[in-house]
């Protein structure tokens, strides 16, 4: 169980802040940069939530969706702030099973989804902008990830990889679900403007 009764502890003054397994990094370590873009990446899919709120049909699918999503990436926060030790008890970790969630919703929603024969710019309604925001910081989280696990002894479970990867696909068929339900995609037309 967390306890969170005091919320300032003055020990990140110094510019560091510590994993969960105690460890104290510099701020700046790209092991605190990937959970804290996880973190971000969960904030703004609170913003998409908002504006889904009330919403039926589809959009209610897709904000319940959205819920177990946050979630997920608590435990995939968690994941990334204690390291995997081969010598110490093993933590939380997310598992294939979230990734395969995600991957049955993907394509639930996106059956019903005209083929693409251009690029979609972010737009269309409020909600599907946000969730094209929602869906770059979830890439820039998973390139930090990937960045991450390419250095020495500095493991990175694989599942967390493969969601921050399929959570990027969600948000965008997720945009385009709600798209297709009334302002419709906002379709790329290369070279429209020379």
């Amino acid at each position: 169980m967390v306890v969170l009764n005091r919320i300032y502890t003055r020990t990140g003054d110094d510019g560091t802040t510590a994993l969960g397994s105690g460890e104290r990094r510099p701020k700046y370590d790209l092991r605190i940069s990937a959970y804290g873009t996880v973190d971000e990446t969960n904030a703004a899919i609170g913003l998409v939530r908002l504006q889904l709120k009330g919403a039926l049909g589809d959009g209610e699918a897709i904000d319940r969706m959205l819920g177990l999503i946050q979630n997920d990436l608590f435990d995939l926060g968690a994941d990334l702030a204690v390291p995997q030790r081969p010598d110490k008890a093993e933590r939380l970790r997310l598992l294939a099973t979230q990734v395969s969630r995600l991957e049955q919703d993907i394509d639930r929603l996106n059956a019903d989804l005209t083929p693409l024969s251009s690029f979609v710019l972010p737009g269309g309604t409020a909600a599907a902008a946000h969730l094209h925001m929602a869906r770059t910081v979830c890439r820039r989280a998973e390139r930090i990830m990937v960045e991450l696990a390419a250095q020495p002894d500095e493991p990175v479970n694989d599942a967390a990889i493969q969601y921050m990867n399929r959570l990027s696909d969600f948000l965008f068929v997720s945009s385009r679900t709600l798209n297709s339900r009334g302002a419709g995609d906002v379709l790329w037309v290369p070279g429209q403007n020379r």
